[in-house]
C-alpha cells in the first residue's frame, strides 16, 4: 500500500506488483533480487511479524545464505527526490538474522552526477527484532 508521502510503502500490495505500487525497481546490474514475503512463508528464517501493528505482515527480504561473498541485491527508487537540507528523510525498519552469512545492509543517496554516497550501513542487528 502506497501513501501520499513519496516513497512510503508498507508492502501490503494486495497481489499487485510491489515495485510498481511502492515506486521501487530492482537494480538491473545487481547480482540477485529483493523479494516480498510474509512471516508465514519465511518460517524460522525471518521475523514473526512485520514492524507495523495490526494486520500488516509483508516485507522485503533477501536470502543471503545462498549467495557468495561480495554479491549485491539492490533496489532503487523510481522517482528522484530533489536535493534538500533537513527536508527529505529516509526512514525504514530492518531485521537481520545474525548468521555468518549475513552481509551488510547499506543505504545510499545518489548525487546529481550519479555518484552514490553511503548514508548508513549495518552489519547485523544484535537483537531479534525490527
Amino acid at each position: 500500500y502506497y501513501t501520499s508521502i513519496p516513497g512510503s510503502c508498507n508492502f501490503e500490495t494486495q497481489d499487485q506488483e510491489w515495485t510498481t505500487v511502492c515506486g521501487l525497481t530492482q537494480d538491473p546490474d545487481d547480482d540477485f533480487d529483493w523479494n516480498i514475503s510474509n512471516s508465514a512463508v519465511m518460517g524460522q528464517m525471518g521475523p514473526a511479524t512485520d514492524h507495523t501493528p495490526g494486520k500488516g505482515q509483508h516485507f522485503l527480504y533477501v536470502n543471503s545464505s545462498s549467495q557468495k561473498e561480495g554479491t549485491r541485491a539492490r533496489i532503487i527508487t523510481t522517482k528522484l527526490f530533489p536535493g534538500s537540507l533537513g527536508v527529505c528523510r529516509v526512514r525504514f525498519w530492518f531485521w537481520m538474522f545474525a548468521s555468518s552469512q549475513t552481509g551488510v545492509l547499506k543505504v545510499y543517496a545518489s548525487e546529481e552526477h550519479g555518484m552514490d554516497i553511503l548514508m548508513w550501513s549495518s552489519r547485523r542487528n544484535e537483537e531479534n527484532k525490527w
